[in-house]
């Protein structure tokens, strides 16, 4: 009795999303890209802060939000203001640095 062995093709991190999300600049791997981002940021505040010895309380009391705001915040960054953010990490006395990235299309004003 024969028996068949199943080959599994091998394929880089990149490959698998261009192939299930979309190539890169596509709607849909920019708006992956995004919230993978944002994902990233909520747990960024989440790390400093705790790295500080604050409860969400505590951060939220220095930037004058509610608890519930701060524990959204680090579950998801997406609605809410750069404004916040920034007043985040001034409360944790974190540097921020961002990074704004030109297209090489053609820019017209009309």
């Amino acid at each position: 009795m024969e028996t068949k062995k199943n080959k599994m093709k091998m394929m880089t991190l990149d490959e698998l999303k261009n192939k299930d999300i979309g190539e890169i600049g596509t709607p849909e791997r920019d708006k992956y890209e995004f919230d993978l981002r944002m994902e990233l940021l909520g747990e960024m505040i989440k790390s400093v802060r705790k790295e500080r010895k604050l409860t969400q309380e505590q951060l939220g009391e220095l930037i004058g939000v509610q608890k519930s705001q701060i524990s959204k915040l680090e579950r998801s960054t997406k609605n809410v203001t750069i404004e916040t953010i920034l007043k985040v990490f001034r409360a944790l006395k974190a540097n921020v640095k961002f990074s704004i990235e030109m297209n090489e299309s053609e820019f017209k004003v009309a």
